[in-house]
């Protein structure tokens, strides 16, 4: 991409599993920001990407153990609002003069309450309007000492601190973490945060696509493009996007493995090149990608087939496409962003997406990404910027290897048969019942059993159904969908009626990250 005209706020990322969610509640509030490691955060850096207000993130560290990380001196010397939250609470008052402990009686994990004393700050407004707040703490030391300048404005039980301040200098500090939803009234506490640095809410997705489409341009010129589509989302608005941009030039490769959901590979050609006409290569492949997995039940096997069989299919029809220079695919933010490991050091968290990882060099193509920038609710909302249905817009995530991960054990002709029209039935419930929306995710595997059933007046062998649904609020944790008793037992005699070759339903209670939802 170009350069970001819009104000930037920079977040220093110390390590925690959460810091993608200060992220995802500042772009909520049409704030630009960039998540970067401490280590990464030089002088040079700060002068360069010249933050309008800067967040000190969490981490698992201690700033009681020496070597500890922490913030660059320089960032309390920009003059810019400054937030520190949990350990960067802690690494602030060490850094500004202020004192850390560790002690027992002093930790505090999970829901929390703070109660407020009688100073305002404006950071807080519109907090404690029942005198006390619920937090999510996450501390085993406390700040015990605050740094010249700072006055507390609220405790909790085990944190004397748990909102400290320097209003003089814009310099803000909480013990907890306003961005998980387990603090119900943190994302009020960002929006003050960002009026008081003076953010205009100037990132939206309208202005997002204009920039994306004149950066489309300027990179491409009068070159030819190849897109990996999938038929998901990601790759889905990266080709709309690209469309727009350069038309004729884009050329969509959809590689179809045989192991997608039910109709799936139609309605994906249809909208594409009917609705949109885009120029699309349906690379039918699902006896190849079949006939490899015949016989293969280790589910890590399969998935390395499926990928490398992917790159081969790919590439070969890409090598096709006359005058090709570049591969654009539907990378994320969150695939692009370093993370700090529990070590204190590095660790890159760079995806391969759609499964082409490897194939710019080897195909010696250089890659278009308009889509790096992003969240997922971000593409969401530009999809529909673009005119893509809110319906398309708003379907469940489908992994790249398709129904093989819900297929545990050999995969056939038969079970994947099965498992699409079981699959097919259940969402069709759930649209039926108004419920899509609400549910994370909802699909149905097949499971690697038969057993023995009665229907009507003869004895079967059938295969069994798991069904699985699962509502997740911010991406990071999952819990099942409470379906009613009668939902299910309407579902599960659909599915039994309606689809032969199975007998008996089961509803998979499990919760768990969205990342190991899937079965295999």
């Amino acid at each position: 991409m170009t350069s970001i005209s819009h104000d930037r706020l920079l977040i220093i990322d110390f390590g925690s599993q959460v810091t993608q969610l200060i992220a995802r509640r500042l772009r909520e509030l049409n704030v630009y920001c960039e998540i970067h490691p401490y280590q990464n955060v030089t002088d040079a850096f700060l002068a360069d990407f010249a933050p309008k207000a800067v967040i000190l993130s969490g981490g698992p560290d201690s700033v009681t153990r020496e070597g500890s990380p922490r913030a660059p001196q320089s960032v309390f010397d920009m003059g810019v609002p400054i937030l520190g939250i949990c350990y960067g609470q802690q690494t602030m008052m060490e850094q500004l003069g202020g004192k850390v402990e560790s002690g027992h009686g002093t930790a505090e994990f999970g829901r929390a309450f703070v109660t407020p004393n009688d100073h305002k700050l404006d950071l807080l407004d519109g907090w404690f309007g029942n005198d006390k707040e619920q937090v999510w703490m996450s501390h085993g030391d406390h700040v015990s000492q605050i740094a010249p300048g700072f006055e507390v404005y609220g405790t909790s039980p085990n944190a004397p601190c748990a909102i400290i301040a320097d209003s003089s200098r814009h310099f803000y500090a909480v013990q907890f973490h306003p961005e998980v939803h387990h603090t119900p009234n943190g994302a009020k506490l960002y929006e003050n945060f960002v009026k008081l640095a003076g953010f205009t809410g100037d990132w939206t997705m309208a202005g997002y696509k204009d920039q994306a489409i004149a950066a489309i341009r300027e990179q491409v010129g009068d070159k030819q493009v190849i897109c990996g589509l999938s038929g998901g989302v990601d790759s889905s608005v990266t080709a709309i996007l690209l469309h727009e941009a350069i038309g004729e030039q884009l050329t969509c490769v959809f590689v179809d493995h045989g192991l997608l959901r039910l109709n799936e590979a139609t309605e994906v050609v249809k909208m594409f090149r009917d609705n949109y006409n885009i120029k699309l290569i349906h690379a039918d492949e699902s006896d190849l990608f079949l006939g490899e997995l015949d016989g293969v039940s280790d589910p890590e096997t399969k998935r390395k087939i499926i990928g490398k069989l992917f790159i081969d299919v790919f590439q070969k029809y890409a090598n096709g496409i006359e005058g090709a220079e570049f591969l654009a695919q539907g990378t994320l933010y969150p695939d692009v962003i370093e993370s700090v490991s529990f070590s204190g050091g590095p660790s890159v968290t760079i995806k391969s997406h759609h499964n082409v990882g490897g194939l710019p060099e080897k195909m010696g193509l250089k890659l278009v990404e308009p889509l790096r920038e992003l969240f997922k609710d971000e593409v969401r909302a530009l999809g529909l910027e673009l005119g893509l249905p809110a319906s398309f817009i708003g379907r469940h995530p489908f992994p790249g290897p398709g129904l093989a991960i819900r297929c545990p054990g050999e995969i056939t002709r038969e079970k994947l048969a099965i498992l699409q029209q079981a699959d097919a039935v259940y969402i069709d419930q759930i649209r039926k019942h108004g419920l899509y929306d609400e549910i994370w995710q909802a699909f149905a595997a097949i499971l690697p059993m038969k057993t023995v059933g009665v229907m009507g007046d003869g004895r079967t062998y059938d295969f069994a159904v798991a069904i699985r649904a699962v509502t997740s609020v911010d991406g990071m944790t999952a819990d099942t969908y409470p379906f009613t008793h009668e939902f299910m037992g309407e579902t599960m005699t659909r599915i039994i009626n309606e689809v032969k070759g199975v007998n008996r339903v089961f509803y998979d209670l499990t919760s768990k990250p969205p990342g190991t939802i899937e079965l295999e």
